[in-house]
């Protein structure tokens, strides 16, 4: 196996052709597992791009609202699709080589879009709180340009940054064990693999994970604070029930993301797994869920998205029995 070397600061960086992905091989059943996220996969997908579908051609859903869940959606799609075809590739065919340039890829995107879902969930939050607690003012506050400008502005810091700390892992070495125990490429497996010092490396890992996933949240719990403190002053119990209704999904959506990380990561820490295969099969299915509960519960919750759903499947259904009909009529007309 060749390895590609490059000097970078008077120093030989190995680079190898690519990692073996070795995590998950001890559980027992990993292929009905794996066949269970390709179905998580599938609608992930298909509910996403309703949801997608639905806010872009309808201009009634034009509102900084629904550009929030729009962009939800989008970042849903890209972060399954990171992970899941992969695992398929893995574990079902049988081939856990990844090639170095796509290993690096794959940190990329997954963390980037990692990042991108967990401010989504902040950015809804913000919505929420300007709906509620300035009311009069919601129409000048949220406008679709200050939403569009917030959600440009979290997109180039979480691809900016993510960039950054990906870049730093072709300073190191590789020279050893090629041997990433994990369910992808994942970054810490990853650059613990190296030959020389990856301290660097290792500050932007802590440092992405608070930027990632302790900011958003902590963002998200001080909207809900101040929605509550507004919610409990109003003097209609009506209107509290009303206004506490409206977070509904969004509060669903915050702990099927968050309450499974938070859970996985102080198991790990404080109790310990007896398997080491399973805070991996824990994490995946905490990385794969999300994007597939969160357009179900928009679309079951959200009346507006569920009433355009609904009559988009109508639609087609109308139009496949016309076609249905066409075709009965002509094979009639031959006989």
């Amino acid at each position: 196996m060749s390895f590609l070397r490059t000097v970078f600061n008077d120093s030989v960086i190995i680079h190898p052709p690519g990692f073996y992905i070795i995590g998950l091989q001890t559980l027992p059943y990993i292929s009905v597992y794996i066949i269970f996220l390709a179905f998580v996969y599938v609608v992930t997908v298909l509910f996403n791009s309703l949801v997608i579908y639905v806010i872009v051609f309808n201009h009634c859903l034009h509102t900084p609202k629904f550009m929030a869940v729009g962009n939800l959606a989008v970042i849903d799609v890209i972060l399954s699709t990171s992970i899941i075809p992969n695992m398929i590739k893995l574990f079902l065919l049988k081939d856990n080589f990844v090639p170095f340039n796509l290993c690096f890829v794959q940190i990329y995107v997954h963390y980037a879009f990692g990042a991108l879902e967990s401010f989504a969930l902040a950015i809804l939050a913000y919505d929420r709180l300007i709906a509620i607690c300035f009311p009069l003012r919601q129409n000048s506050i949220n406008t679709l340009r200050s939403m569009s400008y917030i959600i440009g502005l979290i997109w180039c810091f979480s691809l900016g940054i993510v960039a950054y700390g990906t870049g730093l892992m072709t300073r190191l070495s590789f020279c050893s064990s090629l041997k990433v125990f994990g369910y992808f490429c994942d970054y810490i497996p990853v650059f613990t693999l190296a030959c020389n010092d990856y301290t660097m490396q290792w500050t932007m890992a802590t440092s992405l994970t608070f930027l990632m996933l302790v900011v958003p949240f902590t963002l998200i719990c001080l909207s809900y604070v101040s929605i509550l403190v507004t919610v409990f002053r109003m003097k209609s119990l009506d209107s509290r029930v009303k206004a506490l209704a409206t977070c509904t999904e969004h509060v669903i959506l915050v702990a099927v993301f968050y309450i499974p990380l938070i859970t996985i990561y102080n198991i790990s820490l404080y109790l310990h797994f007896i398997d080491e295969d399973l805070p991996h099969l824990s994490m995946s299915l905490a990385s794969c869920t999300p994007p597939c509960v969160n357009p179900i519960v928009y679309s079951l919750k959200t009346k507006e998205i569920r009433n355009r759903a609904l009559a988009l499947v109508r639609k087609i259904k109308i139009t496949t029995d016309k076609i249905k009909k066409r075709n009965r009529r002509g094979a009639t007309t031959k006989m």
